[in-house]
């Protein structure tokens, strides 16, 4: 009993020191950047206004959410804290300006995050169809995975097509260097990553999870993940050549041996400090490679951060 409660001891005293180490790093660095100031007038429609014709896809810092369908996953005040990574429905994320979903699905086509389980991805395609026929430039990267632990949904790849068919943008290798404008009117990038199913082909309407990279850490370390974020961002390949989009997780994750395992306690360890981590990817020299920038609990001043960053690469800056 004495040895885990040292060991939660310390766990706590890392924590603390971490973040402690983030909060004096802000204090020195700051979070300004190039188009730091930046506020879109319209975020429902940010795409088009910054122009279809002038923003490449490989250009665009999209901004996304981590585990994007879990408003109402569990139970409230029971269940749902320990799961919950958004409190906005898919249709207020992408009015607000999200523009990369991460859905994770179970055998019965409800979306989950891991043992909990809340609404049917029906519920994901209604709030994505909605926006779509609100809007006419906006691009939005639609990620689905069927969650660990769990079995593939009889079907769901024609499920997919069947629901989102007009909308998709067929997988090409050429669509990162045209504009929003030549990819138009298709709207939808769908990732589709079963667990035993076969993977979409090439050239399919289907893209499959190969397209969409990250170097996730199991932490609830901030600084730990901080800096992992831009050791791995480092290694990879321009975006000029890059045929595949990368994501970065500004997000810790909840732990066993930790007593603190609501997740909105643990995120905010690191999510106040997404300013920060472009200002380091600008004096680390990697904002170049910076592509999709994803959260738990989007707020305007993420979606802020990323379009004003696509805004400066569009006017001839990295």
């Amino acid at each position: 009993m004495g040895g885990e409660w040292s060991k939660q001891v310390d766990r706590r005293k890392a924590v603390q020191a971490q973040k402690k180490a983030l909060k004096e790093l802000l204090q020195k660095d700051g979070d300004g950047f190039p188009g730091s100031d930046y506020r879109p007038a319209d975020r429902k429609n940010w795409m088009g206004i910054l122009g279809p014709e002038k923003v490449a896809v490989n250009k665009i810092v999209w901004p996304g959410t981590h585990d994007s369908a879990t408003d109402k996953i569990g139970f409230p005040h029971i269940s749902r804290p320990f799961a919950q990574c958004q409190t906005l429905s898919i249709y207020q994320q992408l009015v607000m300006g999200t523009r990369v979903l991460d859905i994770r699905v179970q055998e019965d086509r409800k979306v989950c995050h891991g043992i909990l389980s809340t609404y049917s991805f029906d519920v994901v395609i209604t709030d994505v169809k909605r926006f779509l026929s609100e809007t006419e430039s906006e691009i939005i990267i639609l990620e689905v995975r069927t969650e660990f632990g769990h079995k593939d949904p009889p079907g769901f790849d024609k499920y997919l097509e069947e629901q989102l068919g007009e909308h998709l943008i067929q997988q090409d290798n050429n669509v990162f260097g045209k504009t929003i404008a030549e990819v138009l009117p298709n709207r939808i990038i769908c990732l589709w990553k079963p667990r035993t199913d076969a993977h979409p082909k090439p050239g399919g309407r289907l893209w499959s999870a190969a397209y969409l990279k990250d170097n996730w850490i199991d932490t609830d370390l901030p600084q730990t993940k901080f800096n992992s974020n831009l050791k791995y961002l480092s290694q990879q390949p321009p975006l000029s050549s890059r045929k595949f989009f990368y994501r970065v997780e500004n997000t810790v994750t909840p732990q066993p041996d930790n007593p603190v395992v609501f997740v909105k306690a643990v995120t905010n360890r690191i999510r106040p400090y997404a300013r920060l981590f472009i200002n380091h990817c600008i004096s680390h020299a990697v904002l170049d490679k910076l592509q999709v920038f994803s959260t738990d609990f989007i707020d305007e001043d993420f979606v802020d951060a990323c379009v004003g960053l696509t805004n400066q690469r569009i006017n001839g800056h990295p």
